[in-house]
């Protein structure tokens, strides 16, 4: 199917996919609104390429939960061409949303990309033919040049049919310079930035938002899919970073920015480009951000500090030294302790990140992993339950690390879709998890350290009671049987 050259009208979706546990409700649209940040990138490069785009988020605020009428509020826009961008957990709502699009007009093309699109590629247009076409890796020019007209044979980084079998093209080289591309669409979104939330207390001032600068990782830890960004590391300059906050608060009166990066403070030059710029030219905003374990010194935090940081998330995953050795590319326990020392001296937050669950894990190491963590001292923390994704080093051999239960609505982080050799069932591991969560945030220090702030984050603590019915009964989910 090649499309004519003239500009078209497309509508890309996020769709809703599975976010929670299995029969409970969903309060993540509640907690933390993610904006869909690669879509609207793309979004923004379709716009200026000329056509007429429009973003269809199933977790926005209004959006209803429903598929019928999600594919009804779809076609309401007469769209020639439906995207998805879709992770493993939402892919099967994807392929929902575009049987339902096809069984209603089979003309309109649809298009998937993402990360789990891009680790299975052709395996996946041969089981879902609702999908025209996949896109593997970044999906910018490639969209943009479906869009456009150009042969299909000729994109790169398209999957397509030939004579009714799935192939794949060569695949589509990087951007070699982020700076080129616009920002993303932000306006294309429903009363953004008032209704996508950031996660409670991480935050003093709002409106919210979300920024990426960088695409890739010079590491290759077991857990981590890189079937879209691969390896290599590039970023968008000091320049443009600033030029993006700004963009934020004048046009959306944006107060605070989450920026999710792998590797923010890897190239050191630019950060302290940017922080000399914040604080020369100061936009009276907050932002947090994520270093790794070795990418960070004491000049450095504090220009973050002046800056504006606010918080400081670290990958840290187990504090068992074989697991770390195995999963974790060049941390050592010493270094991680040192770096929270460090951040918290410069008078910024530590926020450690964690994963329970890995092969190898046993009830020893996740309990020794917890009295680390309780020992750091650190004023915030994310455990998340290992799952084990396509593209990840860890795929090809994880039937023999244990027992996998391969549900791609499940994989999402918050079940245990996988039991190591060493526990003994998922009913255990869901104990120590839950265990683990209650005993760091009844820790009588941590708890001084969180009273003390309490009126920093009133706002948290405003937008909390609104909705206290949803978040006790989340609360509730975590408490250890």
């Amino acid at each position: 199917m090649v499309l004519r050259k003239q500009n078209k009208r497309i509508v890309l979706v996020h769709p809703r996919g599975s976010n929670w546990f299995p029969g409970r409700r969903d309060i993540t649209d509640i907690a933390n609104r993610m904006v869909p940040q690669g879509m609207l990138s793309i979004a923004a490069w379709l716009l200026r390429e000329g056509h007429d785009v429009f973003v269809y988020d199933c977790l926005g605020p209004g959006a209803p939960v429903n598929i019928h009428q999600q594919v009804r509020d779809i076609l309401a826009f007469d769209p020639q061409i439906v995207g998805f961008s879709a992770t493993t957990s939402s892919f099967p709502d994807a392929a929902d949303l575009a049987q339902k699009i096809k069984d209603s007009q089979p003309d309109i093309v649809t298009v998937c990309g993402g990360v789990h699109v891009s680790a299975l590629r052709e395996i996946l247009l041969a089981a879902y033919p609702a999908f025209d076409y996949l896109a593997a890796g970044e999906g910018e020019l490639t969209l943009g040049e479906l869009a456009s007209g150009v042969d299909p044979a000729e994109i790169t980084g398209l999957i397509r049919r030939e004579n009714g079998v799935a192939v794949a093209n060569p695949p589509r080289k990087h951007i070699p310079d982020l700076d080129n591309l616009p920002f993303p669409a932000y306006e294309k979104l429903r009363r953004f930035p008032k209704d996508y939330h950031l996660p409670l207390f991480s935050y003093k001032q709002t409106p919210g938002a979300t920024m990426i600068t960088s695409r890739g990782c010079m590491y290759s830890c077991s857990y981590c899919d890189r079937s879209v960004f691969q390896k290599g590391f590039r970023y968008n300059s000091a320049a443009y970073i600033y030029d993006h906050m700004k963009y934020l608060r004048d046009r959306f009166g944006a107060r605070h920015v989450n920026i999710y990066d792998d590797l923010f403070t890897a190239n050191r030059r630019r950060i302290v480009e940017l922080c000399e710029k914040l604080t020369r030219f100061p936009l009276g905003m907050n932002f947090n951000c994520a270093v790794r374990v070795g990418y960070t010194d004491d000049e450095l935090l504090g220009m973050l500090k002046e800056a504006g940081c606010l918080m400081v998330s670290l990958g840290i995953e187990s504090a068992d030294p074989d697991m770390l050795a195995r999963h974790k590319s060049g941390v050592s326990l010493d270094d991680v302790r040192d770096t929270v020392s460090r951040i918290q001296s410069a008078g910024l937050r530590a926020k450690g990140l964690f994963m329970m669950g890995l092969p190898g894990e046993t009830e020893a190491s996740i309990r020794r992993t917890s009295d680390f963590v309780v020992s750091l001292g650190l004023d915030d923390m994310n455990m998340a339950k290992f799952t084990p994704f396509p593209g990840a080093p860890l795929w090809s051999t994880i039937h023999e690390e244990g027992i996998f239960t391969e549900d791609w609505r499940l994989m999402n982080c918050l079940n245990f879709v996988f039991i190591p050799r060493g526990i003994e069932s998922k009913e255990k591991l869901d104990h120590l998890y839950n265990e683990h969560v209650k005993r760091f945030y009844s820790d009588p220090v941590w708890r001084r350290r969180f009273r003390g702030r309490i009126w920093e984050h009133r706002k948290s603590l405003l937008y909390l009671l609104k909705h206290l019915p949803s978040f006790w009964s989340a609360k509730n989910q975590f408490e250890p049987e």
